[in-house]
């Protein structure tokens, strides 16, 4: 290559990136990530499916269940993430260490507990908290085998988080791309009886997910500590050290696991509510549920931006950079939710397709739930942006706790109750229900948003990085 070609070649390389490319560099990985993941879910509830009404409404009953606990403690990987970004702003890479080694063994000990301990009381506990008996007896094993995969589910989220915020975003779509490959060949191995393998039925989908949970942490770890990986194990050496690392850990994670708590219980209940309908009604539910997540993860991806290009301009301690790019994201958020709630209402005309052994009645009430949802797609997406994004990254967990609580418990799950079990609207009461419960947490989190005070907060960071 001529000597002066050479040298403009150099200089694009070391242009710095445009905001939009920056966004869509972070952006695009995570949500092609999460689509994958979500996808999967599709694909063996769809497998799942083939087994009847009975059988959908079991794996979406207990996969509400695991969710809470996998949700409550992935906070530390978002609260992981965010001080990984900060550190990474600030250029201060033994924080970083500390900060990821220390979380990675909190999570083993935590994802333990909450693991082994559902798992002695599955036989009892699908029916105490309010599912059938048909639905309990079908999903028992299922729920077993995917309470387990919550400790690899911990650490994959964790690790993901660090990978994101340390530039290197589609290391974690790598690692679920194989191992959603992977699950939906077992999933459908095993739920049938491919071969000479048995036939597992709804279990057999409990052990692809866990077989490639397990197998997606082993990934990730080997991505994050090899040799010239973003992180070295590395664990505090004094006491001061270990403060520094592990009270703005929990200082973020506890807040942000009693919001996470209140969300997926507030989920779960409008399951149990559904389920006072008939297995039916909790079944096109879950349809509803998994194909919304489909495309509503489709814009995921601009709440990790969030919190890394925001957290790294507060580690910086540049405030308008900060702000610019919350500006950025939320307006990047209105368009994709467009986009997506138009493909989530056309996914309708799939419904006979995908889910034909379900019944008509399923398929009726679950295209109902998706026209409504698909309608109100833009104030969710804002509500992802700004609740778990932009007010964890400005410290303000107690506005998404509230948010939370007011839009779920004084809001949505009363007004499900009255509308969907008093009046004749029945099912199509409770999901109008979830959309006004969407509308509380959008007016709380956007004032939240507005008393946000950048400058105290890179102040604060300041403090504690000179403390240290």
């Amino acid at each position: 290559m001529p000597r002066p070609a050479l040298s403009a070649f150099r200089a694009a390389r070391t242009v710095p990136p445009t905001p939009a490319r920056e966004i869509a560099r972070i952006a695009v990985p995570v949500s092609m990530e999460f689509v994958l993941m979500l996808v999967l879910n599709f694909v063996n509830q769809i497998v799942v499916g083939g087994l009847g009404a009975t059988a959908i409404a079991a794996v979406g009953f207990s996969n509400s269940l695991t969710f809470i606990l996998a949700v409550t403690l992935g906070c530390l990987g978002t609260s992981v993430s965010i001080l990984v970004a900060r550190a990474h702003g600030a250029g201060r890479r033994d924080a970083l260490d500390h900060t990821v080694t220390a979380a990675l063994l909190v999570a083993l000990v935590l994802g333990a507990v909450v693991s082994v301990v559902p798992w002695f009381f599955a036989d009892h506990l699908m029916g105490l908290v309010g599912a059938s008996p048909s639905v309990a007896a079908a999903g028992t094993d299922y729920f077993r085998l995917t309470v387990l995969a919550t400790l690899p589910v911990m650490l994959s989220a964790i690790l993901s988080g660090v990978l994101r915020s340390a530039g290197r975003p589609t290391s974690p779509m790598i690692a679920t791309m194989v191992t959603v490959v992977a699950n939906s060949m077992i999933a459908y191995s095993l739920v049938v009886g491919l071969g000479p393998l048995p036939s597992l039925g709804v279990a057999g989908a409990g052990w692809a997910t866990l077989v490639t949970a397990v197998a997606k942490a082993l990934i990730l770890l080997a991505m994050t500590f090899r040799r010239g990986g973003v992180v070295g194990w590395s664990l505090p050496d004094t006491a001061l050290q270990w403060r520094a690392v592990v009270v703005p850990l929990f200082v973020l994670a506890l807040p942000l696991g009693v919001t996470e708590l209140f969300w997926t219980v507030g989920t779960f209940l409008y399951n149990v509510v559904f389920q006072q309908l008939g297995d039916a009604a909790l079944a096109a539910a879950q349809i509803v549920t998994t194909l919304e997540g489909v495309f509503v993860v489709g814009s995921i991806g601009l709440m990790s931006a969030t919190t890394t290009l925001v957290g790294r301009s507060v580690g910086r301690g540049d405030v308008a950079d900060a702000t610019a790019w919350v500006r950025r994201l939320t307006r990047a958020g209105i368009g994709t939710a467009a986009v997506f709630g138009v493909l989530f209402a056309a996914s309708v005309l799939l419904l006979d397709v995908l889910f034909g052994e379900a019944g008509r009645d399923v398929r009726v009430m679950a295209g109902v739930g998706i026209l409504i949802n698909a309608a109100f797609q833009v104030v969710k997406v804002r509500n992802m942006i700004v609740g778990a994004g932009v007010l964890p990254s400005a410290n303000d967990v107690r506005g998404v706790i509230i948010g939370d609580v007011v839009g779920a418990f004084v809001v949505g799950l009363p007004l499900a109750v009255l509308l969907g079990l008093h009046t004749p609207l029945g099912y199509v009461g409770i999901f109008v229900a979830r959309i006004v419960e969407e509308l509380a947490k959008l007016a709380i989190f956007s004032w939240r948003a507005r008393r946000i005070r950048w400058e105290s907060l890179v102040t604060q960071r300041s403090d504690v990085a000179a403390a240290a």
